[in-house]
């Protein structure tokens, strides 16, 4: 980085989100207008999640789209920091807060106004204090925090003590597709493959683990040392090298022979237990296996194909989403291994919002936006009216939407939406619509936004008795968890399955990276439990539809087939489906 420019040295979607964000926090402990720290809050969200990148766009001379909430001031903010690397603005508030705030911001549980309130009550402005007060029982004094806050600060600074930074997928992405093209332009480079949790479609990554095969003559590793994004070099030898990148996320290259390939993709994809479990069988059956082939003795027998590797011990090739040793090698040696759902496979979306609460496009724009995709319906879910931070809808409201909707529907065939809403459920577990508006409905989506903390016992009964409502089609992101914010909420997610197949409700598979709710093991429950399973995106933009691969990724890790997931199904099977146990 030279004279202010970042030259070549890659800018990520992700680091300009991060920046936007690092703003929003900065303004809102210094009691900035509220209207302005929403701008940045909402910016971050919409750059985070703009499929192209705008350092390739601004590099290539594009214009940057109009995206909305993205007026002239912050589209001068992506293109200084796309080319800079840094915005001045940020620079500025640094300065005027000490130091060591921004650490204050990393603790999980921490957001800008209780750090704001733990600064001017307590004086505590860095971790170390941040630490002492909280053993010392003195957080708990403060208003808004209490003693079940101040030990959720002492886990989260005990968790911080970790060494392994994990990455959401989208974040993960923006890294290594980056870096995965820049090595496919090294000279001599043949195949270039991502393995590890990365490949595998785990909810977050660790680190990269990149295989590479090459012609003789190759400088693939130089190459790779010399990318700009590296701050250390961690590992350097002929076949393997290890760096960590600006980011902090740690990325091993591994030079392979082309006859290696395959039990090197293999053997680095993991998981550790599925590798241990291949190898005991292949011992048993005389065999030996590592990531340089199969061999029985001193011959080799194969290794260049994943293929080869399984059907030496017998197996059917196995998804890297299965490979966790949870059963997919009975599963393969039984013929019953899962044909796994693919986004393909999706026909509608389920869980959609628009303007009229919270989300940043309106209905038609949804709709054009989900047909472009391949998608053939949406369901309009937006908010109900209790989640007032929402906007949410009143009845009178959802009225107009629905007589809306029924009229867009009566100008266009060709692309269905359904009538439908996120109803929030009360803490005594009624609902926040009444039945007569819920009727009118094609889909009635529920979900808990508020009093997440509730005893499991309470939790529990309170979803229970909001799905005894014969109107209820679906639970929405079921434990509320939000990945490195929010745990999830403690529920009896037996019970929960239980009541989901006796009403014949689905539960949702929240497509939002950092929610992917259900996970996989409550994903395979579900499947194991015969309930259905509905991968939503539940989008607030039109950008947000890029979402439901992730949801797909966990899915497939949680076995399912297309069967399994109701929007699969079509837009009148759809609608039968969620009419069918209604009384009427």
């Amino acid at each position: 980085m030279t004279d202010g420019k970042v030259d070549n040295m890659p800018v990520h979607n992700a680091d300009i989100a991060e920046i936007f964000d690092e703003i929003a926090n900065f303004l809102e402990i210094s009691d900035a207008n509220p209207f302005r720290i929403r701008a940045y809050r909402k910016a971050a969200r919409t750059v985070g999640s703009f499929p192209q990148d705008f350092k390739t766009l601004i590099d290539a001379g594009t214009l940057l789209p109009k995206l909305p909430g993205i007026g002239t001031d912050l589209a001068a903010k992506i293109h200084e920091i796309a080319t800079t690397g840094h915005c001045d603005l940020l620079d500025t508030l640094r300065k005027q807060m000490p130091p060591a705030v921004t650490e204050l911001l990393k603790v999980v549980g921490l957001g800008p106004k209780r750090v704001q309130a733990l600064y001017r009550e307590l004086g505590i402005s860095t971790i170390a204090q941040l630490k002492l007060a909280a053993r010392a029982g003195r957080i708990r004094t403060v208003s808004g925090f209490g003693p079940k806050t101040e030990q959720h600060i002492l886990d989260a600074l005990a968790a911080q003590n970790e060494p392994e930074q994990r990455f959401i997928r989208p974040i993960a992405k923006q890294y290594a597709e980056t870096l995965v093209n820049y090595l496919q332009h090294s000279e001599g480079v043949n195949q270039v493959m991502i393995a590890g949790s990365y490949r595998r479609m785990q909810e977050t990554v660790g680190d990269l683990d990149i295989l590479v095969t090459t012609t003789a003559d190759s400088h693939v590793m130089e190459h790779f040392l010399a990318y700009d994004e590296v701050r250390t070099v961690l590992a350097h030898g002929a076949t393997r090298s290890s760096v960590a990148l600006r980011s902090g996320l740690q990325v091993d290259l591994r030079l392979v022979k082309t006859e290696n390939y395959g039990s090197a993709l293999h053997y680095f994809t993991g998981s550790k237990a599925h590798n241990i479990s291949i190898r005991r069988l292949a011992r048993a059956q005389g065999l030996k296996i590592n990531e340089y082939g199969v061999f029985r003795g001193n011959r080799r027998i194969g290794g260049d194909t994943e293929d080869s590797v399984f059907n030496a011990v017998g197996l059917p090739y196995i998804a890297p989403e299965l490979r966790e040793d949870r059963g997919e090698i009975e599963a393969a040696r039984n013929g019953l291994l899962p044909n796994l759902i693919s986004l393909n496979d999706l026909r509608g979306d389920l869980h959609v919002h628009t303007t009229a609460s919270d989300g940043k496009n309106n209905i038609q724009e949804m709709a054009q936006a989900a047909q472009m995709r391949g998608l053939q319906y949406i369901a309009i879910t937006d908010h109900s009216r209790r989640l007032t931070v929402t906007h949410g809808l009143n009845p009178e409201q959802l009225v107009q939407q629905i007589n809306e909707i029924d009229s867009i529907n009566a100008q266009d065939s060709n692309f269905i939406i359904l009538k439908g809403s996120e109803v929030d459920i009360l803490e005594d577990g009624t609902l926040d619509l009444p039945d007569d508006i819920l009727r009118r409905l094609d889909i009635v989506i529920v979900a808990i936004h508020s009093k997440l903390n509730l005893p499991r016992e309470s939790q529990t009964e309170r979803i229970l008795r909001a799905m005894d409502n014969p109107l209820v089609n679906l639970l929405a992101h079921p434990t509320g968890r939000l990945m490195g914010v929010r745990r999830e909420s403690d529920i009896d997610m037996s019970k929960i399955m239980r009541k989901a197949k006796e009403r014949n409700i689905c539960l949702e598979l929240n497509c939002q990276p950092d929610r992917l709710d259900l996970n996989d093991i409550y994903s395979k429950m579900a499947r194991d439990a015969g309930v259905m399973v509905s991968i939503n995106s539940d989008a607030h933009s039109i950008l947000d539809f890029n979402n439901l691969q992730y949801g797909i990724g966990q899915a497939r890790r949680g076995w399912l087939e297309h069967q399994h997931v109701i929007n699969t199904l079509s837009a009148a099977q759809v609608k039968k489906f969620c009419h069918s146990t209604r009384m009427h």
